[in-house]
């Protein structure tokens, strides 16, 4: 036996440096910034897409998407409150120790996609992967051409990173938000004939369903790249609202989040068919995501 091999269920310690409250409620949202602190610092490298498994020591471990880019040289993870390792998480405190382990999985293929449009397309929690992107196009800016946000949730209280999103809006990154019930300020599409909305030029906040919103705002296909993420109801309307403004399988991409425990391929949780989703995911094109099992 090797006894320099590592345990692949050992977890690199990390010290929590910052905690973002983003949404409150029975199912709270925190983003949880953290650094490595043990020997394994200098070898933590990812990609945009992948995950990490998080350990509260004592509690348990649940697997999170990173929700920032490897430009800015930290590990940033955004937790809703849904479970009792979720629930241990909210209740630590800047400055506690917890274990990270990963990255894991097959992330976006960013490099892929240089010198093309960008589409993020999320609702509710789907933001905090597709902020990866958003991180990683906007210190790469240079690299792509023009980026289009819509993102969407079901209250105003609901966007997370919103604060975040609304310093966007420029001439440079275009950003449409969401939400599903009427507020105040927010213009309401057309929900027979989304596609026949009229808005005002400066209308950034809308009412509505994502996938409503994506034929309202109506983007062009020609040389983009489209990611949603987010609810799987949201996810298949969206992506056949993009197939009615003419984008193909292979201009899609998406992530699955089937249920992953170990995050190696061993327990066999997370697979469909002969796919694992913590090793062959979580990111696909969705000519890919069209070849899995029917019933997954």
């Amino acid at each position: 036996m090797n006894s320099d091999k590592k345990n692949p269920y050992l977890p690199a310690l990390a010290r929590i440096v910052k905690i973002t409250p983003e949404t409150e409620g029975e199912r709270a949202i925190k983003t949880f910034r953290a650094e490595i602190i043990d020997e394994n610092a200098d070898s933590f490298n990812f990609q945009p897409g992948q995950t990490i498994m998080v350990s509260v020591f004592g509690k348990g471990e649940s697997m999170f998407a990173i929700s920032t880019s490897p430009t800015r040289k930290n590990i940033e993870f955004s937790v809703m409150r849904v479970g009792r390792v979720t629930l241990k998480l909210h209740q630590l405190e800047e400055g506690s120790i917890i274990g990270i382990r990963g990255p894991y999985g097959r992330g976006f293929p960013v490099e892929d996609w240089y010198g093309k449009n960008i589409l993020l397309i999320a609702g509710g929690i789907g933001m905090a992967p597709l902020r990866s992107v958003l991180h990683y196009v906007i210190d790469e800016r240079e690299k792509f051409r023009d980026v289009t946000l819509i993102y969407g949730a079901r209250t105003s209280k609901d966007l997370v990173y919103r604060n975040e999103l609304e310093t966007l809006q420029s001439d440079d990154i275009n950003v449409w938000l969401s939400i599903d019930t009427e507020e105040e300020g927010w213009f309401k599409v057309n929900w027979d004939k989304p596609e026949e909305t009229v808005f005002p030029p400066e209308t950034r906040h809308f009412t509505g369903f994502v996938p409503m919103i994506v034929l309202a705002v109506k983007p062009e296909p020609e040389n983009t790249v489209a990611i949603v993420c987010g609810p799987p109801v949201m996810i298949g309307f969206t992506v056949q609202n993009l197939e009615k403004l003419g984008f193909g399988d292979k201009q899609i991409y998406s992530t699955l989040e089937n249920k992953m425990k170990c995050g190696i391929g061993k327990c066999g949780r997370c697979n469909i068919g002969s796919v694992y989703v913590c090793k062959d995911g979580p990111v696909f094109r969705y000519d890919e995501i069209r070849k899995l099992p029917s019933d997954f």
